[in-house]
């Protein structure tokens, strides 16, 4: 173990869940010890080693499990089946204000996380100044926490993490909540540590991190590890996982859908339906199929950062119609309209459609978006005297998702060129 900071072997975590709480009970009292529940493992039989002075990055989906290994390996929960092995001085930071009195002060605060990690007061004393400058929180280090916000929760658990000297810094995705300014100062100090020799272990969503900081990434999914190794070819391989092409029977069950599709003779049906679609107008025409096709022509919803991709809509006509204007915008998760475009806006003459036409409408553009999950909206309009006349609507058609490792500020990137002379 001298050159080992964490070993995990087999580590696995199993829970009992019951329909109800009366089946907790049952189960207790059974005489023949008939079970009520159903196993659900968190974490299946697991194991890996880090390395002294490695950053690894762990990437899976929500529910994954990620959570869950780090909380075994800091001692937070124990495990079912296997061991953690650990060499070095552990600091963590696994939830947003955890170990805080949300009644005590900011400084309070300090002393009390420090106790709970073995510190005395003295040596709490010498670290104190260090600690309240790195939070950076002003006076709001003499208030309750419960006042705090999100982001200063997380520059102060932070602090207080990094400024104990740990061999080993266990971090779950709380960085996230922190403004640009602070994030960069922790990366900061993640490149410290790294040039310390000290061991990094996060969690996160954002794969740009992982490719940038990280010496290697394991990915978790369903509870196990699926994939270890260098972390470009670990975010590659959870890419996969994203867009269905990872495991053998992903790729099956895609065939099998596009063959689905290629029997109905409709884009929309490979994919999932937006429980909040709303769809309005007077159905002079009608939007009857739509979706979104990726750089090779396959219908898609993640789409890789910066790659071509298509919005498609078939729209028919139940009366004669002349230059209707097609048009698609693109909202976040927040609902906020992001971009779009229409066929007036780039001054195409759409021409005039009969009765029982049906036409094909395409945009194609590229993905520069800020990475995330965005919802496609389409519309066939008119304008005349009545001005906007709405044939058909639908706000929220589908999601989709771009992912990749580019970082940027905002919503899209302007893909600036940089020259320094």
């Amino acid at each position: 173990m001298s050159d080992i900071a964490i070993k995990v072997e087999n580590l696995t975590k199993l829970y009992h869940l019951y329909a109800t709480p009366q089946d907790r009970l049952k189960e207790a009292l059974n005489p023949f010890k008939k079970s009520y529940h159903t196993d659900f493992y968190a974490m299946n039989d697991v194991s890996f080693s880090i390395q002294k002075g490695e950053t690894v990055g762990i990437v899976g989906k929500n529910g994954a499990g990620k959570s869950t290994l780090l909380k075994m390996i800091t001692g937070v929960l124990t495990p079912t089946h296997g061991n953690v092995q650990t060499n070095g001085k552990i600091s963590s930071l696994l939830e947003l204000g955890a170990g805080f009195n949300p009644e005590m002060s900011g400084f309070d605060n300090i002393y009390l996380n420090g106790s709970l990690m073995g510190f005395t007061k003295e040596q709490m004393d010498v670290r104190l100044d260090d600690i309240i400058s790195f939070a950076d929180i002003g006076e709001f280090i003499h208030q309750p926490v419960k006042m705090y916000s999100s982001g200063m929760f997380a520059r102060l658990a932070f602090s207080v993490a990094i400024n104990v000297d740990p061999d080993i810094l266990i971090v779950d995705e709380a960085l996230s909540v922190g403004d640009l300014a602070f994030q960069m100062k922790c990366f900061k100090k993640f490149q410290d540590f790294q040039e310390q020799g000290r061991t990094i272990l996060f969690v996160t969503h954002a794969l740009d991190t992982v490719i940038r900081y990280c010496t290697r990434g394991i990915v978790i999914d369903g509870g196990k590890k699926v994939y270890e190794g260098t972390s470009k070819d670990a975010v590659d391989s959870f890419k996969k996982i994203l867009s269905g092409d990872f495991y053998e029977s992903d790729l099956e069950e895609k065939k099998k859908k596009a063959k689905e599709i290629k029997e109905s003779n409709l884009l929309k049906d490979a994919f999932d339906e937006h429980k909040d679609i709303d769809v309005y107008g007077n159905h002079m025409a009608q939007i009857f199929d739509y979706g979104t096709l990726d750089n090779l022509g396959n219908p898609a919803d993640i789409l890789d950062y910066n790659s071509e991709f298509s919005i498609v809509m078939k729209v028919k006509f139940h009366e004669q119609i002349e230059n209707p204007i097609f048009a698609f915008t693109l909202k976040d998760v927040r609902g906020l309209e992001i971009t779009g475009t229409n066929t007036y806006m780039k001054h195409i003459v759409s021409g005039t459609f009969k009765q029982g036409d049906i036409t094909t409408v395409t945009f194609k553009q590229n993905a520069n978006l800020q990475l995330g999950k965005y919802a496609l909206s389409l519309g066939c309009v008119n304008l005349n005297e009545k001005g906007v006349e709405v044939y058909n609507r639908i706000y929220d058609a589908m999601l989709f998702e771009i992912i990749g490792s580019a970082q940027m500020v905002g919503f899209y990137d302007l893909q600036s060129e940089i020259t320094i002379v």
